[in-house]
């Protein structure tokens, strides 16, 4: 089988080279789809041998389904600029690349495993995350709000058991700048639909993730870091219903 390894950048300069070292060389093709990087992104980028093309921001789902229509090879591996194969899912794909898979077969799910404030994150509301990154590109496309977009792929899936490591906050000051950047988009996207939010959903929908996440996923076994972490999805949970409440508010005026 040959693969197409997609991504979208903007500014990943910083990143990229861990994740294109990671895969390149499994890849029988390197796809970038930038929206306007003025950083290095495109000289690391060409310096993999990736075909490199710039693309004004349509979107999350509009930039993914974008650079998936770019891609010539019938799999699609879809990673973002901040995460890498682990040495395991590099085992699984080279094991996967010599075979012809069955007609049937559409893709590959896989566990996502985040490296937060420089400890694997096992636990919680954020492992194992699992996510179908390796696909049949015509049976697959992206769809969603503003934020959080969802592959929608037609049919059997099967599961790989190792891990995509996602690089993914610098500090928690970047981590709750993301937070509030993707509540906001969350926020905006739920008016768009048409939804609403009661005086206590901010409250009463934090205090059940926080639950969530730290004692029934047990995001404690994470230590320090799952407390943390299980605090900053509470305070995005409360932020979005929010931010949902004063758009609902100014509407009605």
């Amino acid at each position: 089988m040959k693969i197409s390894f997609c991504l979208i950048t903007l500014n990943e300069e910083s990143n990229l080279t861990r994740c294109l070292r990671s895969c390149a060389d499994l890849a029988d093709e390197l796809v970038v789809l930038d929206s306007g990087s003025s950083d290095g992104t495109e000289r690391v980028a060409r310096e993999f041998g990736a075909r490199f093309q710039r693309q004004d921001w349509l979107g999350y789902v509009g930039q993914k389904n974008k650079v998936l229509s770019l891609a010539t090879h019938e799999w699609v591996f879809s990673i973002d600029a901040d995460e890498e194969l682990s040495p395991e899912l590099r085992a699984d794909l080279l094991r996967l690349k010599p075979t012809e898979p069955p007609i049937a077969l559409s893709g590959w799910s896989m566990p996502r495993c985040v490296l937060y404030e420089g400890r694997w994150i096992r636990h919680g509301d954020w492992y194992p995350d699992r996510l179908v990154r390796l696909f049949r590109r015509d049976r697959a496309r992206f769809a969603g709000g503003k934020v959080h977009e969802r592959l929608e792929l037609t049919g059997p899936i099967e599961r790989l058991c190792s891990d995509l490591y996602h690089h993914s906050f610098k500090d928690r000051d970047d981590h709750w700048a993301r937070c509030e950047k993707y509540a906001r988009l969350w926020a905006e996207t739920q008016q768009d639909l048409g939804k609403t939010a009661g005086p206590l959903a901010p409250w009463t929908h934090a205090a059940f993730r926080w639950f969530r996440g730290y004692v029934l996923k047990r995001g404690f076994l994470d230590g320090l870091q799952g407390w943390r972490i299980a605090g900053f999805c509470a305070r995005e949970v409360a932020l979005k219903y929010r931010l949902l409440r004063e758009l609902n508010r100014a509407r009605a005026q």
